[in-house]
């Protein structure tokens, strides 16, 4: 939940997407455990909202500029929707395991395109406040740049 939140502020693209694919598998893994549990309310409360993930997502590829990854994700995306309704006629908790860890594999190669468009942070020296008595400006910034292991 606090990631979806930070991700939500963040206002990243590729984080927000993540996210969706973490409420999503969210949903498919407690509808599996609701599918065993003979919880056919929640399971199916579950999978509904699975499903209005599902359509969100593809309501994001509608709105971008297509191409072969575009095609790629909308099958996907009818796979699942198709995934999940059978896994409702079955009863069948492994289907939506199957869908689970599908959903979780998408998900880490878009964690893994994030990581790599993400700038690496600044690491500076440290800053010293104090300087030796009778010590030059210069003579402190070399002391404080020069250090042996």
């Amino acid at each position: 939940m606090a990631y979806r939140k930070t991700a939500a502020e963040g206002g990243s693209g590729l984080g927000l997407l993540i996210a969706l694919y973490d409420t999503l598998a969210g949903d498919l893994r407690r509808a599996a455990a609701a599918e065993r549990n003979n919880d056919i309310v929640q399971r199916a409360r579950e999978v509904n909202h699975a499903l209005l993930v599902i359509a969100y997502l593809e309501q994001w590829l509608s709105q971008g500029t297509g191409g072969e990854l575009a095609d790629q994700l909308a099958a996907l995306y009818a796979s699942l929707r198709r995934k999940l309704i059978e896994a409702q006629a079955r009863r069948s908790a492994a289907i939506l395991e199957e869908q689970m860890a599908l959903v979780l594999q998408v998900r880490e190669g878009w964690q893994a395109i994030e990581l790599r468009s993400t700038p690496a942070p600044e690491i500076l020296p440290p800053v010293h406040t104090h300087r030796s008595a009778g010590a030059s400006p210069m003579q402190t910034e070399r002391r404080r740049l020069s250090w042996s292991a």
